[in-house]
């Protein structure tokens, strides 16, 4: 779980407009935080399986959301993957 001002200024980097907090570059923002820290727990606790589980579904949908953004927002798509320092 995020806290609350890390989400809040994850949100306020991404948002599309004022009252934007479920857009997709916002999810993939809030996705990749989530993630990295799945990741430094795994790295911790090798054998929680349910865990690696849960990150697995975590990049399958982030992946599925920058899909979307480059089929639908190229510019948008290159920002957020330059922003989050993804490949």
């Amino acid at each position: 779980m995020l806290p609350k001002q890390k989400k809040k200024n994850l949100i306020e980097k991404f948002k599309e407009h004022h009252q934007d907090t479920g857009s997709a570059s916002v999810q993939i923002a809030l996705l990749s935080e989530r993630i990295s820290d799945l990741t430094e727990h795994l790295k911790k606790h090798k054998k929680d399986f349910h865990s690696r589980r849960g990150l697995l579904m975590l990049v399958g949908r982030r992946r599925r959301l920058l899909n979307y953004i480059k089929k639908n927002d190229p510019q948008g798509y290159n920002k957020v993957k330059k922003e989050l320092n993804l490949k």
